[in-house]
């Protein structure tokens, strides 16, 4: 008799659990481990299946079929779950695909291959994304400026810049660093591969490096940007007819008249700045708000995420998710954007209240897309060289790391005819 029940359970179980929903929630009080959702996420896609991604439905959560190996990995990442039969999985749908509600559910089929561009010798813990995917357990290849030049990015749907410079002045940090060991060296491994790729600056090899992300974008990948990989692009390609580069970079003075020959159709981002010429100020130019946020103060730093009507806009709605509204600010190199020098087509994703301090933005170019996000380290407000390492760990419900992770998934949302 018993051996009947157990048998008539495992069969009850199996009809159960084939139709039985994995919700994975993101709500502020239900999840465990936020981060290590995503990667959750994007293993699954890796192993050729497929979820759905509920826009502003608990946070943003992600439902998938249910399996017994799904569940487990789950248990051993810390990521909380919960177990949706059929009519609860219906009224989950019913509720998010409901007209009334500010809600979408969007198909995630196939993950982007990921490049994190990087030089040869960057600590990981330099860069957030890195430290992210890592945490995660996301898969990406490092690529610089020989990769690009060879054409391999054509090999990668999704790329990230961190902290690089594409001007050629090494990060401006010569004023205070100019003599470091680790400077030098940044600066002699940015020569010699200068050199071996046939330029006669590091600022002309950048200047191609920056081209090459450019149709990239325009071709249809993905570039994600932080820090001053979000405005060092920008700058080299408005400043191609000209030399913004001092002696201590380049070998020669800066054009004095570089900032009335700035070209902006060049650009992707960014118009009618000016560049910071002088060598000795750590500032590439007056599009950052860096020294604003620094007066505002620590504790009153925080930025906004914007609304979107996901049922008309799911990609910025898809970027946006988060637990929280109201995000703690972090500064970078650049730490954000003054609005008034953003291109028209530009989405502002975030900014602070009041200000006009934007600190997250998106948009198409080309049959591509970029999202830019300024600063350095969610974690870290204000990080510095020679700091310690961020432990994702500790940080496991990030809403800042939240925003880079949204990035890594959205490109493998299913295509949907817009409603207008």
């Amino acid at each position: 008799m018993k051996q009947f029940i157990l048998l008539l359970l495992i069969v009850i179980g199996g009809t159960v659990y084939s139709q039985q929903k994995l919700l994975i929630p993101m709500d502020v009080n239900s999840q465990t481990d936020h981060l290590r959702a995503y990667g959750i996420a994007y293993r699954h896609l890796l192993g050729g299946k497929e979820l759905d991604w509920l826009l502003n439905y608990r946070g943003g959560s992600f439902l998938f079929d249910y399996s017994g190996e799904l569940a487990a990995e789950c248990t051993l990442k810390g990521v909380s779950y919960e177990l949706l039969n059929g009519t609860q999985a219906a009224q989950v749908y019913a509720e998010v695909q409901d007209e009334n509600n500010n809600m979408d559910v969007v198909r995630l089929e196939k993950v982007a291959k990921i490049a994190v561009y990087v030089p040869p010798n960057t600590l990981p813990w330099d860069d957030a994304v890195q430290l992210a995917l890592d945490y995660v357990e996301i898969p990406y290849d490092k690529v610089w400026d020989e990769e690009v030049m060879q054409g391999k990015l054509k090999d990668y749907d999704w790329i990230h810049l961190h902290h690089e410079d594409f001007t050629g002045q090494y990060g401006k940090f010569f004023a205070a660093f100019g003599a470091s060991n680790w400077y030098l060296m940044q600066k002699q491994t940015n020569e010699d591969m200068a050199k071996k790729l046939g330029f006669a600056k590091v600022s002309q090899l950048k200047l191609e490096v920056a081209k090459k992300l450019k149709d990239f974008v325009a071709g249809g990948g993905f570039l994600f940007t932080m820090c001053s990989g979000t405005t060092t692009p920008d700058i080299a390609l408005a400043s191609q007819f000209t030399d913004i580069c001092d002696a201590m970079y380049d070998g020669d003075p800066f054009d004095q008249d570089a900032n009335n020959k700035l070209d902006f159709n060049q650009t992707m981002v960014f118009k009618d700045f000016q560049v910071q010429l002088n060598p000795y100020v750590y500032e590439y130019s007056d599009i950052d708000i860096t020294d604003q946020e620094l007066m505002a103060g620590q504790y009153n730093d925080y930025f906004t995420l914007f609304d979107f009507k996901a049922k008309i806009d799911p990609v910025p709605t898809m970027l946006i998710q988060c637990h929280t509204s109201a995000i703690k600010g972090f500064l970078g190199q650049e730490s954000g954007f003054k609005e008034q020098f953003l291109k028209p087509a530009v989405t502002i994703l975030a900014k602070n209240d009041g200000t006009d301090w934007v600190k997250y933005v998106h948009a198409n170019f080309g049959r591509g897309t970029f999202t830019l996000y300024g600063g350095h380290d969610p974690e870290d407000y204000q990080h510095a060289v020679g700091d310690p390492k961020t432990e994702l760990a500790m940080h496991k419900n990030s809403p800042g790391y939240r925003l880079i992770l949204n990035n890594v998934l959205f490109p493998a949302a299913k295509k949907k005819k817009m409603k207008t």
